[in-house]
């Protein structure tokens, strides 16, 4: 039965996913229109953007590709070190310390950010704080889940959607069905819908960072900063990162 109530027995950790998502649209779109027009949280355009920069000799490019890379990979490092932290003292609101974190680099950036001389500790702090979320919150039950980029969300939901489809046929062909089969059908729609709602949040996340970045520049990055706050009160009730503290210890 627990497979069947996904959405009930998450629904926490699965609301503070989809705000994660939300906030994550909006520092990349708005880090892209006052930041040098580099996406923070996406690596592998980046790696792309790098690659193409060393073949014409780019080097402000090659400088802000190298430092989005950097240090996207020190704040998700940092991220999963507390994590094992918190494991090892068993501390279970460390994921209150990552989302403190994050949102200081934001909030430095909102206010602070203004020369040309700060891009590049503009895009050190905006794809930092992007690496630390990653780390915070990997997994809701049985699923990975990313809320900085959506790429592997697509691509799970694109799997989840054909077991739906090659299951719904073995169901309507067949004269008996089984609870297990029932059960199996229920939890991938359900996992279905969180997935397909975290790219919405996301895409959500970018409307509003475009629409807030014309009014408050880099001070819309405010907007997810709010959303930590929120996600972090929420911590203190509802630990986020127990899944994270128990795959750390089991390694």
């Amino acid at each position: 039965m627990a497979e069947q109530n996904f959405l009930r027995e998450h629904g926490a950790k699965i609301a503070i996913a989809l705000l994660l998502a939300f906030a994550s649209g909006v520092v990349d779109i708005v880090g892209y229109q006052g930041v040098f027009h580099f996406f923070t949280a996406h690596l592998t355009g980046t790696t792309v953007q790098l690659g193409h920069s060393l073949i014409y000799r780019k080097w402000t490019d090659i400088g802000a590709a190298a430092t989005i890379l950097a240090s996207f990979f020190a704040g998700s490092v940092l991220g999963r070190g507390l994590i094992e932290f918190g494991s090892r003292k068993r501390i279970r609101r460390i994921a209150s310390i990552t989302l403190l974190i994050e949102i200081g680099l934001l909030v430095t950036v909102a206010e602070r950010f203004g020369s040309h001389a700060d891009v590049y500790w503009g895009l050190a702090a905006l794809a930092g704080s992007m690496g630390i979320q990653t780390a915070t919150l990997t997994g809701i039950g049985p699923l990975t889940v990313h809320t900085t980029f959506v790429t592997g969300m697509v691509n799970k939901l694109a799997q989840l959607l054909s077991h739906i489809s090659f299951r719904s046929f073995d169901l309507w062909r067949t004269e008996t069905r089984t609870p297990e089969a029932d059960r199996a059908q229920s939890r991938d729609i359900q996992l279905s819908s969180f997935v397909f709602a975290v790219w919405v949040f996301y895409a959500a996340g970018a409307v509003l960072g475009t629409w807030s970045f014309a009014s408050w520049g880099l001070r819309a990055l405010f907007i997810a900063v709010g959303l930590l706050v929120i996600s972090l009160a929420t911590d203190q009730f509802r630990p986020l990162s127990i899944k994270e503290e128990k795959e750390q210890s089991e390694s």
